[in-house]
């Protein structure tokens, strides 16, 4: 009998020694989940399916160079939100309680990371959404990081840029009530105001509106010098070709949503001419090269920004984690943001990146005007003292 409990002790003792390595730590994970939400279906699928894709292509790098430590394997986990707080929500539910994930990039756009970011911030769960804009997202607590600038940021030089640079005195807008377009919109109204000019007529839209040709129909009245329309592509594409079908021949403005490919796809007859503030323009360095080339190779298409910002976003995590296994042999969710947000001059395919103490990327602002369906560069603004300056 006591040889029988002597063997049962030598085998309890062998396997309490593969659980834990030197120093009492565990056994390396063979894998560590992280999620990604965004619309993967409907209206705006388009967004969710180029983001979720930079993303991917980073985590597929990072695996084929062995994964964390060289020997943990990350998953990156999709939950479709199609756009939709609700559905967010149930995402990082399932993401958070049942898959575990240590982080999230996402989710894409701002209604949604609105909703999901008190939600990550009450349990201490990271997210970094490289598209979501509005300036108070940050503001939702200490987990909550973006690699895209802030609409802040782009209000102020949005509104700036208009009545300095163009001579828009008299600025018409018509946006959709979303928490994307509604706070751009807010955003540069002050702005413009702030340098004498004035909005002559704000005219609104619903979710999901195809017709806006009574909107239009006032604004033209209204004769602006321009016309302001902060919105996703596939309302942008409707009102720009209903506008032509008004013959209306007043110029159109823009927001980053205009950066998205998508917009020359849907309506290329009608983009000529317009110029839109939005993501500064990445040096073509070695590594943005490779990127995307890569990206387009593996997908068959290129990346927009928003795609960018994904990659670089998951780079950084992918930093932050090393060092958190490094320093403690397990993937801490605190300890993950604590290294995220220490995060100083990480060379990203985007440029130098930083965080401000509220998550914020420190960044600037491109302005770019569109010749046919071929945006071109003009230049990177932002504002200081209330004065518009161009970055050199």
């Amino acid at each position: 009998m006591k040889k029988v409990f002597a063997a049962i002790m030598i085998v309890a003792l062998v396997g309490t020694m593969t659980l834990f390595a030197a120093g009492g730590q565990e056994a390396a994970p063979s894998s560590v989940n992280v999620g990604f939400i965004g619309p993967m279906t409907g209206d705006y699928a388009n967004y969710g399916n180029l983001i979720s894709k930079g993303a991917l292509v980073a985590i597929d790098e990072k695996n084929a160079a062995g994964g964390i430590a060289g020997k943990i394997k990350i998953n990156l986990i999709i939950e479709d939100s199609e756009g939709e707080p609700q559905k967010g929500l149930a995402g990082i539910e399932k993401l958070s309680s049942s898959d575990k994930i240590v982080a999230l990039i996402g989710p894409v756009f701002t209604g949604v990371s609105f909703a999901v970011g008190q939600r990550v911030q009450d349990e201490g769960l990271m997210m970094v959404t490289p598209s979501g804009t509005h300036k108070d997202i940050t503001e939702i607590g200490n987990y909550v990081f973006r690699t895209v600038a802030s609409d802040g940021l782009q209000g102020d030089v949005s509104g700036h840029y208009f009545y300095e640079a163009l001579g828009v005195r008299n600025l018409a807008v018509l946006y959709v009530k979303n928490d994307y377009s509604q706070g751009l919109y807010e955003g540069t109204k002050a702005s413009f105001e702030s340098r004498g000019g004035k909005v002559v007529i704000a005219e609104t839209a619903q979710i999901g509106d195809k017709d806006f040709k009574t909107q239009l129909t006032k604004i033209r009245a209204a004769a602006p010098d321009a016309i302001y329309i902060p919105n996703y592509t596939a309302e942008m594409a409707q009102i720009l070709e209903q506008a032509s079908q008004l013959g209306m021949k007043i110029p159109f403005l823009s927001s980053d949503g205009f950066s998205n490919p998508e917009i020359y796809d849907l309506a290329p007859a009608y983009t000529d001419g317009v110029i839109y503030v939005g993501p500064t323009q990445v040096a073509e360095s070695a590594a943005y090269k490779k990127f995307v080339a890569d990206y387009t190779a593996k997908w068959g298409f290129a990346p927009d920004s928003f795609a960018t910002n994904a990659y670089d976003a998951a780079y950084i995590l992918f930093d932050a984690l090393e060092k958190v296994y490094a320093q403690t042999g397990k993937f801490d969710r605190k300890a993950i943001r604590d290294a995220f947000a220490a995060t100083k001059d990480f060379p990203g395919v985007t440029g130098t990146i930083n965080f401000a103490e509220n998550g914020d990327l420190v960044a600037y602002q491109g302005v770019y005007k569109v010749d046919k369906t071929t945006p071109k560069y003009v230049g990177t603004f932002t504002v200081v003292d209330g004065k518009l300056v161009e970055v050199k």
